[in-house]
């Protein structure tokens, strides 16, 4: 293929690619002219005269691009799968096109139809309790379920629960924002599920491949999490941290933001609560979130119904009060023999009354 009948989009990955140009650089250099052509202005080294840049980052990028094969690199995107969006192009999600922060470029790894339909941004902690992983477990599969695109930045914690309940539902696709190469899977842990977003709906990125996960840039990615959102909803949260840089993106751009309700003891609550107590309307069901986007409320869920728990079950079900408690806690609250406790708890655990991490035991379910 020669390089006069490359597509925009080949430009437009290699111009990603350069050392040094972040986003807003990008949508610089993009405003003075199309990709190609503003490539062969790096190429002759006179870019510099139209954006303030050094001369040394001028040199460098020329550099870079005597080193570059743009055919050659076109192809690796092409037989890797990723698709390139230019700002305003058709493939280009038009929630995002009057954007104040528009991506110039998004790398694609799947088919964002689902964009199409309502669209609900599900953030929180990476250090989420049990509740926080099964309430956005939950709300992803009843919103999937109902026909609601579920988005999120497939991090761990609170992200990728919302992207399991979502696949979960197997009704309406999710959408996932990353903040590296769509050829560097961040975290790892998450593997299998970055892949099972990525064929039932997409994983995008402003990144080009190869780019690893920097730390700026997942603020940046918060952004593009907000802007795709028609609400947003924080499950767990500290005061601070990334999902309250998306709800201040989000506010940015008029968009909803609810709030999950937590233990005001929790710190991964604290900053939950405190969005409810500044406004924001409170979660307890996905049936709240489609009332706010003017859906039914009528959701089709798939839950397994719970053994009921026997009598001594029951009394030590109660002396949770949901908190994290330990063994000791639940023998002081309930005044039981320490066997008798230990026994209610196999019960209850067995049952999906109870969930343990390390030393820690925690309700899950209500009565």
């Amino acid at each position: 293929m020669a390089d006069d009948v490359l597509p925009d989009e080949a430009w437009l990955a290699v111009l990603s690619e350069l050392n040094g140009m972040g986003p807003a650089r990008l949508r610089a250099v993009l405003a003075l002219g199309a990709p190609p052509r503003m490539w062969r202005r790096i190429v002759d080294g006179s870019i510099g005269s139209a954006v303030a840049i050094t001369p040394e980052l001028v040199r460098e990028w020329q550099a870079q691009a005597a080193r570059t094969d743009v055919e050659h690199r076109w192809n690796q995107y092409r037989h890797s799968g990723i698709g390139v969006a230019r700002w305003g192009s058709a493939a280009y999600p038009g929630t995002l096109v009057d954007d104040p922060e528009p991506p110039a470029a998004l790398f694609i790894d799947g088919d964002l139809g689902s964009l199409q339909l309502p669209r609900v941004a599900i953030v929180g902690t990476r250090r989420c309790s049990r509740y926080g992983t099964d309430v956005a477990f939950e709300l992803g599969r009843d919103l999937a379920a109902a026909g609601v695109c579920v988005v999120s930045g497939l991090a761990l914690g609170i992200d990728g629960a919302a992207h399991a309940g979502a696949l979960d539902a197997a009704v309406a696709a999710p959408v996932a924002v990353v903040a590296c190469g769509l050829d560097r899977v961040y975290p790892s842990r998450n593997r299998a599920l970055w892949r099972a977003v990525a064929e039932a709906g997409a994983v995008v990125s402003e990144v080009p491949l190869g780019v690893p996960p920097d730390r700026w840039r997942f603020p940046a990615r918060n952004r593009i999490i907000a802007g795709l959102a028609d609400v947003v909803i924080v499950v767990e949260s500290d005061v601070t941290g990334g999902s309250m840089h998306t709800v201040a993106e989000a506010a940015r751009r008029d968009i909803a933001v609810m709030a999950v309700p937590g233990p005001i003891r929790s710190p991964t609550s604290a900053g939950t609560n405190r969005l409810l107590g500044e406004g924001c309307a409170p979660v307890c069901a996905a049936a709240d979130v489609l009332t706010l986007l003017g859906l039914s409320a009528a959701v089709s869920l798939r839950r397994t119904p719970r053994r009921p728990p026997g009598p001594l079950g029951h009394r030590v079900l109660e002396a949770f009060c949901w908190q994290p408690v330990d063994l000791e806690v639940l023998v002081q609250r309930t005044e039981l023999a320490i066997g008798e406790v230990a026994a209610a708890i196999e019960e209850l655990l067995s049952s999906g009354w109870v969930a343990r991490r390390g030393v820690w035991l925690e309700r899950v379910a209500a009565a």
